[in-house]
């Protein structure tokens, strides 16, 4: 008996349309002392003021479960997407309900104000959508679903508390993997600015004889069909496949920079899972490495149907480290590693052309053996302060400060362009873009 009434207290709240009545029923308890003829008039008042308590309280409690509320959520999610998330509820009062829906969402968002008002018919359910967005990995608690009922009355609220508490982990993006492969079955990659260059392979394996079209290798013309056609005609080959693509990802203090929430081993992280994803579709191997001072995950290039989720597992432990990268250690684990010539796709953020002369003889090594792809990071903080205009003397020596590092990074492209090894400077939100672009260009070349 004390538990159902210590139960029964703590899911009982008192509405604001409760006290507006007690304060009005103050105010005429106030007038009636001072013209006696209205006294009669806050005692009817009040008592009909407890009357309808009752009822609202009675009604509240005339069933034992009046509503029925629950959470859809992926078994997973997915760091830096939108993550939808549903609250299913439905009213089982035979009166219109006024409801209010609090979800305790992992702290790791730091939002107090989930809160979702709706109104609920007799046996009416409803979906109540909702987005977020984490921005670590790891795993995440969701608490329980509070959810507050009032009747049409609006004096009282009875709280239902539904155990939905469940820990999901937050895995690296795999809604974008997801998105970019639908957008590689359906040809529509070109909607989020991919260039998927369709040029044919030029390995031994002949194909086809075809009109030539500009952008086709001249050295492929077939002079013999030309003079019987009358037209320029081309030799197309099957392009190579199960070539190897290995992501390299620096774990080293430069990538834990932060960029809208996400540290820049993220993104990193991100765009790796996606680039292996794109690979396997076009029938590569993927493969992928982690370094810092220390050698971390590495997973050989292959192409099974449960590579993927490999990847996705080591992926999902990684975490930033405190100390520089080793280079010399990247290059003696790359040469014991990776047995044929493989594109290494080495995704880092070389701040100073002094930090890339540290890095630039073993980098030099690597590219010797590969094709090398060394992706690094714009600082869009640094680019934004260059571009506004100075007001006063102070401004003009940061922009001439944030002009300089700018320049510098340009300097840093120009430097591996002239030792041969390719490399993007990319701002973070163009990273996964701009690395398919130019994988899509390599295979095109048959560079590798």
């Amino acid at each position: 008996m004390k538990t159902f009434f210590t139960k029964f207290y703590k899911n009982l709240f008192l509405n604001r349309r409760l006290f507006a009545g007690l304060a009005i029923s103050s105010l005429l308890f106030l007038i009636g002392f001072f013209f006696p003829w209205f006294s009669i008039i806050p005692v009817v008042f009040f008592y009909a003021l407890i009357i309808l308590l009752i009822l609202d309280l009675w009604v509240l409690y005339s069933l034992k479960q009046g509503i029925i509320a629950t959470r859809q959520i992926a078994d997973k999610l997915s760091n830096g997407d939108e993550n939808e998330i549903g609250i299913v509820i439905k009213s089982l009062y035979t009166f219109k309900v006024d409801v209010g829906i609090i979800d305790e969402i992992p702290f790791q968002f730091q939002k107090r104000d989930v809160w979702f008002q709706t109104t609920l018919k007799h046996l009416q359910q409803q979906i109540i959508p909702y987005m977020l967005r984490p921005t670590k990995r790891g795993e995440y608690e969701f608490g329980n679903l509070l959810v507050y009922v009032s009747s049409p009355l609006g004096l009282l609220s009875r709280r239902y508390v539904f155990n939905e508490s469940k820990v999901l982990p937050v895995y690296p993006a795999f809604l974008q993997m997801r998105k970019y492969e639908l957008m590689a079955i359906s040809n529509r990659l070109n909607e989020i600015g991919i260039k998927k260059i369709r040029r044919f392979g030029n390995s031994a394996e002949f194909e086809q004889i075809k009109n030539y079209v500009p952008g086709d290798d001249y050295r492929t013309i077939n002079w013999k069909a030309t003079a019987r056609k009358g037209e320029f005609m081309v030799n197309s080959y099957i392009e190579e496949k199960s070539q190897h693509v290995y992501c390299v990802i620096d774990k080293s203090r430069v990538m834990k920079m932060p960029f809208e929430g996400l540290s820049l081993l993220d993104y990193a992280i991100n765009s790796s899972l996606v680039l292996s994803s794109v690979a396997l579709f076009k029938e590569d191997k993927a493969g992928l490495i982690t370094i810092s001072d220390k050698k971390g995950a590495v997973i050989p290039a292959d192409n099974r149907p449960t590579h993927l989720n490999k990847i996705m597992e080591v992926l999902y432990r990684e975490k930033t480290r405190y100390l520089e990268t080793n280079t010399e250690l990247l290059y003696n684990t790359i040469r014991h590693t990776l047995k044929q010539r493989s594109l290494v796709v080495y995704f880092t953020n070389i701040e100073s052309l002094s930090a890339l002369k540290r890095q630039l003889p073993f980098l030099k090594q690597i590219s010797k053996f590969h094709l090398l792809l060394v992706v690094f990071f714009e600082n869009t903080s640094l680019k934004t302060l260059s571009e506004t205009p100075a007001k006063d003397v102070a401004s003009i020596y940061t922009k001439t400060i944030a002009e300089k590092f700018v320049y510098e990074k340009k300097q840093i492209v120009k430097e591996l362009n002239n030792h041969g090894i390719q490399s993007i400077l990319t701002s973070p939100q163009n990273l996964t873009v701009n690395t398919i672009n130019t994988y899509f260009q390599i295979k095109a070349a048959q560079k590798i």
